[in-house]
């Protein structure tokens, strides 16, 4: 496992590695709450590669999550971690041929990440045996819920052994995520790293006051200021939104690109790689799109659309800044409705959020 870590440039464990990792080796079950971008993927994935037994071929390790951009980004993850043990980690998620899953369950996997509706597919092709799992992870469990897994999550648990340990890691703790610990975990400890909804470290944030029919031409005077925006994720509410904006950008000059649940996987795997390796420097998405997603290299977050709660800005502004490192982000406030959500995120933010110009419209 050091050997891994050095070539995955670990120096030392975050916060929430340090807390959690002594935990799961003891066997404990565990309720984890941190900031995005902390590290949580390896506090729960060095245990579980730790704990999988490399010569068996039965899966031992199960984590479910909300998205495919998930799923592979976790599965990675856990590939890195798990080379030089041999253990072997599967992708399961819809939008991918069904035949590439098989094969590689054929081969023998001890560790699968999945989302819940592909994973029920294949539990009821009994192509997948969850039978001798040792633990099991759910991994954005508030985004799940939001999305509407809870059925799936409790059908998918069922057929796990009950002397299975569970691990729950979640960014926000309300009261249905509360009672799916109560009633999955067995005792759990909880460890949080920050508060519900805690404002985002490294993060400048400021505001912008701009009329709705402003907003395109607010963002390219924003696009244009010279050594300001080097890659950017813009976030929209609705998928037409994110493909009307991707067009305006596109038609204007800009290299940008959309992402959203109604574009076929293939593309949406294209664009992120595009995002990652820096090809790309506009990202247009939706909020379930985006959550989870480890961008390292964006510089700017910019909420096109005023977000709907403080959890969700906390999650939108979470994409930049990721472990330790600073980034900006930036709201243009359009409506009325919008004035007093930007009220509950300054007194969230101590009254720490600026007031950004707009050179190009409004002297």
């Amino acid at each position: 496992m050091d050997r891994a870590l050095a070539e995955m440039g670990y120096t030392g464990p975050t916060p929430i590695q340090d807390a959690v990792i002594r935990l799961l080796r003891e066997g404990r079950d565990v309720v984890g709450q941190a900031q995005t971008g902390t590290g949580k993927t390896s506090a729960f994935g060095i245990p579980l590669v730790e704990m999988s037994d490399p010569t068996s071929r039965e899966v031992q390790g199960l984590v479910l999550v909300p998205t495919r951009e998930l799923a592979m980004q976790v599965a990675a993850e856990l590939t890195s971690l798990g080379r030089h043990r041999g253990v072997r980690i599967a992708a399961i998620f819809g939008g991918q041929q069904m035949r590439h899953q098989l094969d590689a369950l054929d081969a023998g996997v001890h560790v699968v990440v999945a989302t819940p509706g592909r994973l029920m597919d294949h539990m009821s092709r009994r192509t997948l045996d969850l039978g001798n799992i040792r633990a099991a992870v759910l991994d954005e469990a508030d985004q799940m819920l939001d999305i509407g897994f809870a059925e799936d999550i409790a059908r998918i648990l069922r057929t796990t052994p009950n002397s299975r340990q569970t691990l729950l890691f979640s960014a926000t703790m309300p009261q249905q995520i509360r009672r799916l610990a109560s009633r999955y975990l067995q005792n759990p400890e909880w460890v949080r790293v920050g508060e519900d909804a805690a404002p985002v470290e490294g993060v400048e944030q400021f505001y912008y006051e701009v009329a709705a029919q402003d907003c395109k031409r607010a963002l390219e005077g924003l696009l244009e200021e010279p050594d300001l925006i080097t890659q950017a994720l813009i976030f929209r509410r609705t998928k037409v939104g994110v493909d009307k904006l991707v067009d305006h950008l596109v038609k204007r000059g800009y290299d940008a690109r959309g992402i959203h649940s109604d574009m076929v996987q293939g593309k949406r795997d294209k664009v992120m790689v595009r995002f990652r390796e820096k090809n790309l420097r506009l990202l247009v998405a939706t909020n379930v799109a985006a959550r989870g997603l480890d961008i390292p290299a964006v510089s700017h977050v910019i909420n096109y659309d005023m977000p709907e709660n403080l959890e969700e800005y906390v999650h939108r502004v979470g994409r930049t800044a990721r472990m330790g490192r600073h980034g900006t982000a930036m709201t243009f406030v359009s409506h009325m409705k919008d004035f007093e959500m930007l009220d509950k995120i300054n007194k969230h933010l101590d009254g720490r959020l600026k007031e950004g110009r707009l050179a190009n419209l409004y002297v």
